[in-house]
């Protein structure tokens, strides 16, 4: 398969995540569309890392560490949507007003 094949499956991941981002008003779904929009970069990484240098492992390693970023990313942003939800009862974002004067 081509380069192309894979930036296009990357660039539509991406527009899923922009879009569940824009319109969701659940956190759950945005952190969601957060990761996959991470995925779409890993997607990205990989690609071009095999396209310009097929002996170089220089995207995997990348990869690797945005795996690391989005997983340290998905656990705090849980655990604060889950502390939020045990005080407000609720996920919707409209209603995150904590850090309002």
């Amino acid at each position: 398969m081509t380069l192309q094949y894979y930036l296009l499956l990357a660039a539509a991941l991406f527009c899923i995540g922009i879009y569940g981002l824009v319109t969701s008003r659940n956190v759950i779904r945005v952190l969601m569309s957060i990761e996959l929009m991470l995925n779409a970069v890993n997607l990205n990484l990989m690609a071009f890392s095999n396209f310009l240098s097929p002996r170089d492992v220089t995207g995997q390693v990348f990869a690797v560490f945005v795996i690391t970023i989005a997983a340290a990313e998905a656990a705090v942003g849980l655990a604060i949507v889950l502390s939020i939800y045990r005080n407000r009862d609720t996920v919707d974002m409209e209603q995150f007003n904590l850090l309002k004067w």
